[in-house]
């Protein structure tokens, strides 16, 4: 499959701070596309769009908290057409059972992990359908894909959702030539993993997939040709710690 240019598109890294949204930005960069991200600590994102300059690329930061409907709607307005779209915003707390979840965490949990990701799509759609293209690519996780004790009821809940998200998009916009990814990974080597009641050691996080490994999948998805729909993709460490613990 002969991949396509990202020269001349626009990218919006949702979540572009740090970790897969970071190694994200940095892969569409490197294929040419001009990127944007967004999240909520303008330091980390000024650090990514740093170093995706000093290695050629083009990025820009606007801040945003995707809670905010309104806010998500004036970034993307700031933004300007957007030709690729990765919600990579995600979080979870250490308290995570059924048991002791607190409510609150269960509200903040939902609104990142899901509604932002649901503001953003609507957000990108008009001019995507103006210009009848655009990829969306949205990070879930093997959490999405199977169930797995130790990522909680409100993440697995959230992560689950996702896929569906992804494929109404395109059951409805896959004839204006819009498409979406659902990228399911499992265990990487991100700063999510300290938000676990044990967080793994470094030896551990070294086995597991790392942020390049996702930032590669969502450019080689970003650059296929346009005919192409990659719906779900589900990727993990050859050592992988949910086989091992069965």
């Amino acid at each position: 499959m002969a991949h396509e240019t990202l020269k001349g598109k626009t990218a919006w890294i949702i979540g572009g701070g740090s970790g897969l949204g970071a190694a994200s930005a940095a892969a569409l960069a490197a294929g040419g596309a001009h990127v944007c991200l967004s999240g909520r600590r303008r330091d980390a994102l000024e650090t990514v769009a740093d170093r995706i300059a000093r290695a050629g690329g083009s990025a820009k930061v606007q801040v945003l908290d995707v809670a905010n409907r309104d806010a998500v709607t004036a970034t993307a307005s700031a933004v300007g057409g957007v030709d690729i779209l990765v919600y990579s915003a995600g979080t979870n707390v250490p308290t995570r059972a059924l048991e002791t979840l607190d409510g609150d965490d269960w509200e903040r949990i939902v609104s990142i992990n899901l509604s932002g990701a649901l503001h953003c799509v609507q957000a990108v759609l008009p001019g995507m359908r103006a210009r009848n293209s655009g990829t969306v690519v949205v990070i879930s996780s093997w959490a999405g894909w199977r169930m797995e004790p130790v990522a909680g009821v409100s993440y697995s809940a959230t992560k689950h959702a996702l896929p569906a998200l992804c494929e109404t998009i395109n059951i409805e916009e896959g004839q204006r030539g819009i498409r979406a990814t659902c990228l399911m990974p499992a265990e990487a080597a991100t700063d999510v993993l300290d938000t676990r009641p044990n967080p793994p050691s470094a030896e551990a996080r070294a086995r597991m997939l790392q942020a390049s490994d996702i930032g590669d999948a969502v450019a080689f998805v970003a650059s296929a040709p346009a005919r192409v729909c990659m719906n779900q993709i589900v990727m993990s460490p050859l050592h992988n710690n949910f086989y091992a613990t069965r």
